[in-house]
């Protein structure tokens, strides 16, 4: 059966990284103290000192010998991720360790017109010039998650570079020596080394990165984690980025290619065993054509090969933490208790290793948890619906509202759908691939989070933006200025009506 994780005791002071595929022991870490997590950050606030005052396109040039380091040593990275996380080798290099090499190509060059100086034109006081700066916060937190051990801290932490911050990360306790293999390539590129730091332990250590003086915070975790840190921040008036839960519906239409669809949704729902937090986690598919879709999925999840990432032959790897199966099996469990039907897979692997056998459920309703709570694992429920008004008031009927998907061959009523599902990025015809986009922003509404991670809009969100307002024209005073008088009065008065009050 599945083996435990055994991360050691709440009091130890190291923390041990398993393999989940093998339950091989791969190494160690400290569980930090509160004050060695102060140190850190303030080795980063000096290193940041000097950094902030490079130019943009001087640290962007700088920056991007990172993506050169890490393709010249991806596979290294790759068998890390592979055997801390479970994934397979595939999807640690399009998930992980491309993800970010883009994302610094990307940014080292756009950066540098992105972050440049903004005008404003100033529609009424045309005697003045008024324009928007970006300046670094300081030192970036970046409490990251298990999932994504590398892709999603990792770009943060060159995000934050480039904009002239420092950044301190804060792994998950579930596979932190990935973050010490990118610690260990940031300063093997000739990068400042202090100007990156990694903080490892448990939730005290978080706690303690909050405190230790940082300027931003991003965090990627679940919705109730979530909720402690934005508050924590909010204490402290320390500006912040939520990405938390999802629970990414699919709407599938009655003119959607099946094909297509099947093979979509069966990636959608299975890459990195379902721990995607935009996985397909939920169908809504039209009556019409509801069980040719189950079908065709069913025949797509008779062709995936599960098993050790490690082996190149392998779909399916393994789910990375003992509690996150514990909870696949209850939830699924649940729903089959309250009448759905498991068409595939529903159930955890007899063998060495945390296995779950990619499931696909049917016969589900609203009222299961499978179809309102986040999985995190390697399972899709469908529900058959009458119509696209009723699978989209099903994908709008959640707390969360990260990713959707829409199918059909209707480019114009796609959009209309998408337009209508409350969810920070909805695709049409394709599912998980946008947050491989650096230039597209990724993050949730409701309780999927706050703010944007990625684009221009999550670069610029790592600086402070400052306003300039200055004078073209020089003048003696101005109008509205001491002393009021009568005359002043009546000339404001003419000017207005003039300016304001025309039809």
């Amino acid at each position: 059966m599945g083996a435990a994780q055994p991360l050691s005791t709440p009091d130890s002071d190291q923390i041990i990284s398993i393999n989940p595929a093998t339950g091989e022991t791969l190494g160690s870490v400290p569980d930090m103290s509160v004050d060695e997590v102060r140190a850190a950050v303030q080795r980063a606030r000096t290193a940041q000192l000097a950094w902030r005052n490079l130019p943009v396109d001087e640290r962007c040039r700088r920056v991007k010998r990172y993506a050169v380091e890490l393709m010249s040593r991806a596979e290294e990275v790759i068998d890390l991720i592979v055997a801390e996380g479970g994934k397979t080798r595939q999807e640690a290099l399009g998930m992980e360790v491309a993800v970010v090499a883009d994302l610094v190509n990307y940014f080292c060059k756009h950066a540098p017109k992105l972050l440049g100086r903004q005008p404003i034109p100033l529609h009424l006081f045309k005697h003045r010039s008024s324009y928007i700066h970006y300046v670094p916060r300081g030192v970036v937190g970046i409490i990251a998650p298990w999932n994504f051990p590398f892709s999603i801290p990792m770009g943060e932490v060159m995000m934050s570079l480039i904009t002239g911050n420092a950044a301190v990360l804060k792994p998950s306790e579930i596979t932190p020596m990935i973050a010490l293999k990118a610690k260990e390539l940031h300063d093997d590129c000739g990068l400042p080394p202090d100007l990156f730091q990694v903080v490892t332990g448990r939730g005290r250590t978080g706690a303690a990165l909050i405190d230790a003086g940082i300027h931003y915070c991003v965090f990627t975790g679940s919705v109730a984690t979530g909720k402690q840190v934005a508050a924590a921040c909010g204490e402290r008036l320390i500006p912040c980025t939520m990405e938390l839960g999802g629970k990414a519906p699919a709407v599938v239409c009655a003119d959607a290619d099946l094909d297509r669809t099947a093979k979509a949704i069966t990636w959608g729902a299975f890459a990195n065993s379902g721990q995607v937090c935009c996985s397909v986690e939920r169908v809504y598919a039209h009556q019409s054509i509801h069980d040719e879709l189950v079908e065709r999925m069913a025949a797509e999840i008779d062709k995936l090969r599960q098993g050790d990432g490690a082996s190149d032959k392998v779909d399916v790897g393994a789910m990375t933490w003992d509690k996150q199966v514990d909870h696949v099996e209850a939830i699924v469990a649940d729903a089959v208790g309250a009448g759905a039907e498991v068409v595939r897979g529903g159930k955890r692997l007899d063998r060495d290793g945390l296995f779950y056998a990619p499931t696909l459920l049917t016969r589900c309703n609203h009222d299961m948890d499978v179809m309102r709570k986040e999985i995190f694992g390697p399972v899709v429920p469908v529900m058959k619906v009458v119509s696209e008004a009723e699978a989209v008031a099903l994908a709008n009927d959640s707390h969360l509202g990260l990713l959707a998907y829409v199918f059909t061959k209707d480019r114009t009523k796609a959009k209309r759908l998408a337009e209508q599902i409350e969810a920070g990025t909805v695709m049409i015809n394709d599912v998980l691939n946008t947050y491989g986009c650096p230039e597209t922003p990724c993050g949730g509404v409701k309780q999927s989070g706050i703010g944007r991670t990625h684009s221009e809009i999550g670069l610029k969100d790592l600086c402070e933006v400052r306003h300039v307002n200055a004078d073209r024209v020089a003048l003696p005073r101005e109008l509205w200025w001491y002393p009021y008088t009568d005359k002043g009065y009546k000339l404001m008065l003419r000017g207005m009506r003039w300016l304001l009050g025309r039809r």
